[in-house]
């Protein structure tokens, strides 16, 4: 299957890489957010997900929003389905038309709870026993879409917002393999 991957940051490496290797995948290109500023000097640096495409050797679109001309790029490729984690924008109706059998999100929670942006983080403020993760088709609600599988993921006394982001996304990254 000729596929899009759309995600932006570290957390969304992990399941690129995963999609990247397995068979019957094939990454038409990948969606990432525009070269942002980083550091002191503010220089400006791709990101995470951009760093890992080009390695990979995968085509990158850079976009904060997904315009007509995103969209029209999107068809282009020629891809059947999208896979999406962590990319930062909401996907209106044309660009979730855009790929035949749309797009599927792995995102960070176990929904319905924790909808939108930094799941993690508010499941730790919260005092979540357990969190995980949701593969689910996308749709233009805000993490509405009908859900395919769930992975649970038990926390440790040790775990913080960003060492639990990288375990998870390692731990469900075969989720989005298998929706």
């Amino acid at each position: 299957m000729r596929i899009i991957y759309a995600g932006t940051p570290e957390p969304a490496v992990a399941p690129l890489r995963l999609l990247a290797a397995a068979d019957g995948i094939e990454i038409a290109a990948v969606l990432t957010r525009t070269d942002a500023p980083v550091g002191r000097k503010r220089v400006l640096t791709p990101s995470p997900v951009a760093a890992a495409a080009l390695e990979l050797g995968l085509p990158v679109l850079k976009a904060n929003r997904v315009d007509e001309e995103i969209v029209e790029r999107i068809r282009g490729t020629g891809a059947q389905a999208g896979a999406i984690v962590a990319y930062g924008a909401l996907l209106k109706r044309p660009a979730l038309e855009a790929l035949p059998l749309g797009w599927v999100n792995l995102h960070f929670s176990l929904l319905p709870q924790r909808r939108g942006a930094a799941p993690v983080q508010h499941g730790l403020i919260h005092g979540d026993a357990e969190l995980g993760a949701t593969a689910f088709l996308l749709d233009e609600g805000m993490d509405t879409g009908p859900v395919l599988a769930t992975s649970r993921t038990r926390l440790r006394d040790d775990d913080v917002a960003g060492t639990l982001l990288q375990r998870m996304s390692h731990e469900t990254a075969p989720l989005l393999v298998e929706a």
